[in-house]
């Protein structure tokens, strides 16, 4: 059995981490009378990045850095570090593994699966992720996006990760249908959407199971794998 899982707002608060970051940027930013930089937040206008490789490729602090660029074009460079060092300390201070996430990699274990991370952003960002969250030893293998040059908008990456463990069951956890779902379905996986964060409450057009957790995911994978063996 193998078993990809993404890592941001399926194991992880992500987006409820980043969501703190850009609280504290606010106010931080109209002490600056950075008010273009606040007028873009507001408006969520970040929203227009999400079909843009460098979405899936880079750390949270750094695409508040392109963002800020985007918007000054001659922001100083000790602003920016003051901004991406604030970003950054506020993001880890509250990034936190869901209740369901230790229960859900060891109950894979205990069924004998290859656990393989598939997740997009920069190895820096994920490889701190993990290191920070104690969770990196639970993992057959890591695919992150900023090191094989692909995001997970493209196949590569769960082709990538079949390559590696040739197995007839594979499963996909994510909460992303146009990325973890479609890429799962790519490689023929059984698809498990969870939804909860950013992505919580967008159409799925690629799951093949919709859960509101890990505790449902795991129940999803053991009687599929419980049918296989009686089939």
């Amino acid at each position: 059995m193998l078993v990809l899982v993404d890592l941001d707002d399926t194991l992880c608060n992500t987006w409820e981490a980043a969501r703190y970051s850009v609280l504290r940027l606010v106010p931080h930013l109209l002490r600056r009378r950075k008010f273009r930089a606040f007028f873009y937040i507001l408006t969520a206008r970040y929203r227009e990045l999400e079909q843009s490789r460098e979405f899936h490729t880079l750390d949270f602090d750094k695409l508040v850095e392109r963002v800020m660029k985007k918007v000054y074009a001659k922001i100083q460079p000790d602003e920016l570090e003051e901004i991406t060092h604030l970003v950054d300390r506020v993001f880890f201070s509250n990034l936190r593994l869901y209740p369901d996430a230790i229960p859900f990699l060891n109950g894979l274990k205990s069924l004998g699966a290859k656990i393989v991370l598939v997740t997009d952003s920069s190895t820096k960002w994920q490889r701190k992720k993990l290191e920070y969250l104690g969770i990196k030893d639970y993992f057959d293998a890591l695919i992150i996006s900023g090191e094989t040059g692909h995001s997970k908008l493209e196949p590569h990456n769960f082709r990538l990760a079949r390559r590696l463990f040739p197995d007839d069951e594979v499963y996909m956890v994510g909460d992303r249908d146009d990325t973890d779902m479609r890429g799962g379905k790519e490689i023929g996986a059984i698809t498990i959407l969870v939804q909860r964060g950013y992505f919580r409450g967008r159409l799925a057009k690629h799951a093949d199971y919709v859960v509101k957790d890990l505790v449902e995911a795991l129940e999803v994978i053991r009687r599929e794998h419980e049918a296989r063996a009686k089939a």
